[in-house]
C-alpha cells in the first residue's frame, strides 16, 4: 500500500498548502481562459509546465500522445474536453503541448518504419485496444511526415521521434484551427515541452512551434515580446 499512502500524503501536503481563500469565486463555477492539451507521461507535469497555481486558472485534457482529437463513428472529431472548454467555458487559448521522448509517438513510428526503428516502444501496448486505438491516429501522421521527407529510415531514431512529435503538434492546432466546432475567435498555440535538450539548454521549457497554423519562426517571433524570442525554436 506504499503507493496509496504516498498520494494520501501528498494531498495532506496540498491541503496544507492552500488558504481558507483559495477556492473563493471557484467553489461554484469555473471561468478558465485556456485549456491545455498534454500527455499522460510522467515527466509532463500538466499544470506545472505551465505554473498554474491557481484553480481554475487551466482546463486540462491528458490523454496518450496529447491529442486533440477522438473517432466517433468513423469520424475524427474534437475531444471530450477541448469540445467542452470551447463551447462551454469560453476558452480564449487551446494549447497543444507535446513532449521530447513521446512515447505514443515512438510507437507510431515503430509501426512504420519496422526493424529501422531502433527504439524502445511503448510495453504491451497490443494487450490494451484502447492504447492501440491511441496509437493508431498517430501512424497517419507518421507515414505522411515520411511521406513529406521529414524522417526516413536514414534519421537517427531518436531525432526522428522529436522531429515527429512537433510534426504531430503542427498537424493538431491545423486540425483544430480548420475544425468548425471551435470558435475563430480562439487562439491555438502548439508546442514541445524539452526534457531532452532537443531544443535548447533549459530543461522544462516549452517551445513555441505553431500559431493558429503559422510555423515560420519569424513571423511566431514578431507575435511575441523580445523576451520569448528564444522560445521559438523548430526541429523541422
Amino acid at each position: 500500500m506504499e503507493s496509496l499512502e504516498r498520494i494520501l500524503r501528498g494531498n495532506d501536503e496540498h491541503v496544507a498548502s492552500i488558504g481558507e481563500d483559495h477556492f473563493e469565486g471557484v467553489r461554484e463555477r469555473q471561468d478558465p481562459p485556456i485549456v491545455s492539451v498534454s500527455c499522460s507521461d510522467s515527466r509532463v507535469p500538466a499544470e506545472g509546465v505551465w505554473n498554474a497555481a491557481a484553480d481554475g486558472d487551466l482546463f486540462t485534457s491528458v490523454n496518450v500522445g496529447n491529442q486533440v482529437w477522438t473517432d466517433i463513428d468513423g469520424q475524427r472529431v474534437v475531444n471530450d474536453a477541448v469540445g467542452y472548454a470551447v463551447s462551454s467555458l469560453s476558452v480564449d487559448l487551446i494549447a497543444v503541448l507535446g513532449h521530447t521522448g513521446c512515447g505514443a509517438i515512438t510507437a507510431a513510428y515503430e509501426a512504420v518504419f519496422g526493424d529501422s526503428a531502433d527504439v524502445n516502444p511503448l510495453p504491451d501496448r497490443h494487450a490494451q485496444p484502447a492504447v492501440e486505438a491511441a496509437v493508431g491516429r498517430l501512424i497517419p501522421i507518421v507515414e505522411e511526415a515520411k511521406r513529406a521527407g521529414v524522417v526516413d529510415a536514414s534519421t537517427p531514431p531518436l531525432r526522428a521521434v522529436n522531429r515527429l512529435v512537433e510534426y504531430a503538434v503542427r498537424e493538431q492546432v491545423e486540425f483544430l484551427v480548420d475544425d468548425e466546432s471551435v470558435p475563430e475567435d480562439v487562439v491555438v498555440a502548439g508546442f514541445v515541452y524539452d526534457f531532452q535538450r532537443a531544443y535548447g539548454d533549459a530543461d522544462g521549457a516549452a517551445y513555441l512551434v505553431s500559431l493558429d497554423a503559422e510555423t515560420d519562426a519569424e513571423l511566431l517571433r514578431d507575435t511575441l515580446a523580445a523576451e520569448y524570442h528564444a522560445r521559438v525554436v523548430s526541429l523541422l
